[in-house]
């Protein structure tokens, strides 16, 4: 947390936060409690979305948002913060590690040289989406990598996880046989990124889906055209297989 952050967030009357859109790493709700020496009341999805707990604490006093990660990177906040500037109530925005950079960092791939981001959702009862699939295929053709964010349902307590993504994936590749994915495919798995408790791994679709990478938060990258440095990394950082160092 930036200087700036903590002394926002001491300086405000009251503090709500929401874990559903990401969720603390290395550091529980109480823990932050006791960090900024106030007491965090937690929303639910729904006081966030519909509810107007928020806007109406905020016309009679200071008050802050507490999200995990960069405020701004889901829809829910933006509209939050339109609501409130619409109602006349000034807002001041500190942000946050997003995991759309820290994944490339954390990997040594180039953040320049991703594509179009997609979501893998948990499967459901006749609800079965190609485009993740065609997008990444998308950017596979210009060579671009892409960053897989993964499902989280945290009314349920689920949270998707690497190997249930790369297993969407080959499934995907079984139904609609684009070519994304064979035997020799180089996938990038990361859990707890940018935690004290990070592990990356790179490697086949097979070895990837029946690795357990331990408690979320979880994301996939299908990495795209590698430059010679990025390779190195993978091979150093994430373990991939020295054979993509010939490939360039």
């Amino acid at each position: 947390m930036s200087v700036r952050a903590l002394e926002a967030l001491r300086s405000c009357d009251e503090v709500f936060a929401e874990f559903y859109t990401s969720r603390l790493i290395d550091a529980t709700p109480e823990e932050l409690e006791a960090f900024i020496g106030r007491k965090l009341t937690v929303l639910r999805r729904s006081e966030v979305e519909e509810g107007n707990i928020i806007i109406e604490a905020a016309r009679s006093k200071r008050v802050a948002f507490v999200v995990a990660g960069d405020p701004m990177s889901a829809t829910t906040h933006v509209d939050l913060r339109l609501r409130a500037i619409e109602e006349g109530i000034d807002t001041d925005l500190v942000h946050g590690v997003s995991i759309f950079t820290a994944a490339a960092a954390a990997f040594g791939l180039q953040p320049y040289k991703f594509g179009r981001a997609v979501t893998i959702p948990f499967p459901e009862p006749g609800y079965l989406p190609s485009s993740p699939y065609e997008n990444i295929l998308e950017n596979r053709s210009r060579g671009l990598h892409t960053l897989v964010l993964l499902d989280i349902r945290e009314e349920e307590g689920r949270y998707m996880t690497a190997a249930e993504a790369v297993r969407w994936l080959l499934d995907a590749e079984s139904r609609l046989r684009g070519g994304l994915l064979d035997g020799d495919t180089v996938l990038c798995a990361g859990a707890r990124i940018g935690s004290s408790q990070q592990r990356l791994l790179a490697g086949s679709p097979s070895m990837l889906s029946g690795t357990d990478m331990g408690p979320p938060l979880h994301c996939v990258i299908i990495p795209g055209r590698l430059h010679f440095m990025e390779a190195r990394a993978l091979v150093r950082i994430a373990s991939a297989p020295e054979s993509i160092l010939r490939d360039d």
